[in-house]
C-alpha cells in the first residue's frame, strides 16, 4: 500500500498535478487540504487499486470530471456523465451575462439544449424567484439534470424533453438562454481530448459551420421573447461576427458581445429594442 505521497507522486508524473489531486480527493472522500496535511496517510488496497486504475483511464484520454463523476460550475458541484457535455468555465461568461439582465422578481427563463442542466440551475439558485424552463432532445441529459436540480434545491425547473423550442410552443420569456453545439463538423478539435468522449450532439449539430443550432434558436426566438426580452447564446471563439449578422438579420436592433475570460468573444446578445 502507498502513501498520499507516494501515490500523488507517481499518478502527478502520468497524467499531472490536477488531474492526480483530483483524483486522490476524490477516491479518498477528501479535500485538498488533507492531501496537503497528510501525507503519510496509508491508502486502503481498494484505494490503491481504484486510484490505479482511474490513472489508467486517464492516460487513455477519459474526461477526469467523468471519471470523477463531477465538475464544479459557478461554485457548485455538478454530476456529470457521458450523456452530457462537461460544463466549462467559458460558460460562466454566459450566466453572468444573464444575471446581469434579469431581475431579482419574478421572471419566466428558458435554458435551451440544458444538458447537466449547469447553467439552468446555477440561473434558478441565483435568482429564487425565476421560473426556468429547461429543454433537451436527451432524456439521458435531462435525467442528469433533474438529479442536479435536486442536489441543490432547484426542484422547481421544468425539465422537457425535445428539440429546442418545440416543447413550449405558445410560451414566451424574458430571457432565452443557450450553449448549443457549435462546433463545425469535420473540425479536428472533435478528435482531440477530452471532446472524443462527450457527446457528438451537445459538441456539433452537422452543420458545415457549426451554425446550424444558432440559426434555429435565433429564428425561433421572435415567437419566444416578451416584448424587450434578451436571447444569449454562447458560441464559438471564431463565430462572433457571424452570429452578430444572423441576430441583425432577424430583427434583433439591440446587439452585444460579450467575451470570456481569455478576452475571447464568446457570449451574442440580442434584444428587440422599441
Amino acid at each position: 500500500m502507498r502513501t498520499i505521497h507516494a501515490s500523488l507522486q507517481e499518478a502527478e508524473d502520468t497524467i499531472g498535478k490536477v488531474d492526480a489531486r483530483v483524483i486522490l480527493c476524490d477516491v479518498l472522500g477528501v479535500d485538498r487540504a488533507f492531501l496537503v496535511a497528510n501525507p503519510f496517510h496509508l491508502l486502503t488496497e481498494t484505494q490503491d487499486a481504484r486510484v490505479d486504475m482511474m490513472v489508467t483511464q486517464r492516460q487513455m484520454g477519459h474526461p477526469v470530471a467523468y471519471l470523477v463523476g463531477r465538475r464544479e460550475f459557478y461554485g457548485r458541484d455538478f454530476a456529470v456523465d457521458a450523456n452530457v457535455l462537461i460544463p466549462r468555465p467559458d460558460t460562466e461568461t454566459l450566466v453572468e451575462a444573464a444575471l446581469a439582465r434579469l431581475p431579482n422578481d419574478e421572471c419566466r427563463v428558458l435554458d435551451l439544449g440544458t444538458g447537466s442542466g449547469a447553467i439552468a440551475v446555477t440561473l434558478a439558485c441565483e435568482r429564487a424567484q425565476a421560473k426556468v424552463v429547461a429543454v433537451d432532445a436527451s432524456a439521458g441529459a435531462l435525467g442528469v439534470a433533474r438529479a442536479n436540480a435536486e442536489r441543490h434545491g432547484a426542484g422547481r425547473i421544468e425539465f422537457l424533453e425535445g428539440s429546442w423550442y418545440s416543447p413550449v410552443a405558445g410560451q414566451r420569456f424574458d430571457a432565452i438562454v443557450a450553449n448549443p453545439p457549435y462546433v463545425a463538423a469535420g473540425d479536428a478539435h472533435l478528435g482531440e481530448g477530452d471532446l472524443r468522449f462527450e457527446p457528438a450532439s451537445a459538441l456539433t449539430d452537422g452543420s458545415a459551420d457549426g451554425l446550424g443550432s444558432i440559426r434555429a434558436i435565433i429564428d425561433g426566438a421572435r415567437d419566444h421573447l416578451v416584448d424587450n426580452g434578451w436571447l444569449l447564446i454562447e458560441h464559438g471563439y471564431d463565430q462572433a461576427s457571424a452570429v452578430a449578422s444572423l441576430l441583425e438579420a432577424a430583427g434583433f436592433n439591440e446587439r452585444e458581445s460579450v467575451k470570456d475570460l481569455a478576452a475571447i468573444p464568446r457570449v451574442a446578445i440580442g434584444r428587440f429594442g422599441r
